[in-house]
């Protein structure tokens, strides 16, 4: 990284960010190129159920905000330079939804909602990363907390898979979504699959692929058993823009109130607990991969990174908000596509032209074409329970490897159990008051993990 002879990614330079212009700065990688197409697809609808159920929208509305979601989401690399594979801040999801779904009554209330959320996190992004006083924060807080709050999002993902939504989508595709979620579970986490992995390149493969193998899986059982049936169409979606803008922005359905600002904080503060912990793990991945590439200098900036977050969650709270669609990185991809970058130019000239290129060079055309959305539509909601599934379940495990003591261990399931069930300032203040009285305000590590 520090290596004088490494150049960077050429691009246009405007202050402190770098927009690479797809096909002049970046080239086109099929390999990502075809993962993203489709990983994409059955990631980036999986909120389309939602949005159709209880927020107020028709399918079409639905895509046209997330096609919204998806050109912010890849401006992260494109347009503001970051060298990490952006996504959602997948962990503060469920939380999320436990509050909107819970307590807000309609869709106006739902939507002003996200609107608070997006802009309090842009606000507190922005302050933090711009006086430097997120780090300091991160070292401040317990590691007890940090876990009870990872854990809370763990209890709320389940609940909201296997209570709150299973009417809705579980109890009507149960194979269907037991499969896809049973064999992305295997893939990604069993041990004894992952000692194969390393004799046998072909599985290597298939777990690098995300949630499609269990997607795909999903699409095959689901017929046979009764629980998808397909009406493909043909043709061109044309996104109705401005139905969805009379709908969602707060310029046309009102401004959230004070007391909704306040009330959602709590949750624009945990979720930047995350937030962190992802930028922490994509500069130790890039690190750790750029010792094989002495000849790009890739260039990691904090304060670039939280002003991309804030920037992009302020817009996005305006124009189609749904917190928390715009964080910094995608572990996953963030990882793979690294791992070939760290092969050498012959594989991958730049990371740049490898992120770009996972994001469709910033143009998410699978959300245009009819045929592949009206064939993912009766999928959507195995897609929305499989992220949630595969979210809970990493951040158990990541959340109960962190404390070390009985007494810890107690303190981040009560405050997990808090979080996930009770108000966020409730929540947070059980979180706070458990870590004082039973664990104490002890820091080990000055990272989140």
């Amino acid at each position: 990284m520090n290596n004088t002879r490494a150049r960077e990614q050429a691009g246009w330079r405007w202050g402190i960010f770098t927009l690479r212009v797809p096909f002049l700065h970046t080239r086109l990688y099929w390999q990502e190129f075809l993962q993203g197409l489709f990983v994409s697809a059955a990631t980036g609808l999986a909120l389309v159920p939602l949005m159709t159920g209880v927020f107020g929208l028709t399918f079409e509305e639905a895509v046209a905000c997330s096609l919204i979601h998806a050109f912010l989401i890849s401006s992260a690399s494109i347009i503001f330079g970051e060298p990490y594979a952006p996504g959602w801040v997948t962990p503060a999801l469920p939380l999320v939804l436990a509050v909107v779904i819970g307590e807000m009554s309609d869709p106006v209330e739902r939507w002003q909602a996200m609107t608070a959320m997006s802009l309090d996190f842009a606000a507190l992004v922005l302050i933090l990363g711009i006086t430097g006083l997120g780090k300091r924060f991160m070292v401040w807080l317990p590691d007890t907390l940090k876990a009870g709050i990872i854990l809370g999002a763990a209890i709320a993902a389940f609940k909201r898979v296997f209570i709150d939504d299973a009417e809705r989508f579980l109890h009507v595709q149960p194979i269907a979504t037991t499969v896809a979620c049973a064999l992305c579970l295997i893939i990604t986490f069993s041990l004894p699959l992952q000692a194969l992995k390393e004799r046998h390149r072909w599985l290597a493969l298939i777990g690098a692929l995300g949630l499609l193998p269990g997607f795909l899986a999903a699409a095959i059982v689901g017929p046979l058993v009764g629980e998808v049936d397909y009406d493909i169409q043909w043709g061109i979606l044309i996104p109705p823009f401005a139905d969805l803008w009379a709908k969602v922005s707060p310029f046309s359905i009102g401004w959230p109130s004070v007391e909704l600002f306040i009330q959602v904080m709590p949750l624009a503060l945990m979720t930047y607990i995350m937030l962190f912990g992802d930028l922490v793990t994509g500069n130790e991945v890039i690190r750790e991969a750029a010792s094989d590439r002495p000849d790009e200098h890739v260039d990691i900036n904090p304060t670039r990174s939280h002003l991309s977050v804030g920037i992009r969650n302020a817009i996005m709270g305006v124009a189609a908000p749904f917190f928390p669609t715009q964080g910094a990185m995608w572990t996953g991809v963030h990882v793979i596509i690294v791992q070939r970058w760290r092969q050498g130019r012959a594989g991958m000239d730049s990371l740049h032209s490898g992120i770009a290129s996972y994001y469709l060079m910033g143009l998410p055309i699978i959300f245009l074409l009819l045929p592949l959305l009206t064939g993912l539509k009766p999928l959507m909601g195995i897609a929305l329970s499989l992220t949630l599934i595969l979210t809970g379940f990493a951040c158990a495990y990541v959340a109960m490897a962190i404390p070390r003591e009985p007494a810890e261990r107690g303190t981040v399931l009560l405050t997990g159990m808090a979080i996930a069930l009770f108000a966020p300032w409730i929540g947070l203040l059980v979180g706070i008051v458990a870590t004082l009285a039973i664990s104490g305000w002890s820091r080990r590590d000055p990272q989140t993990p």
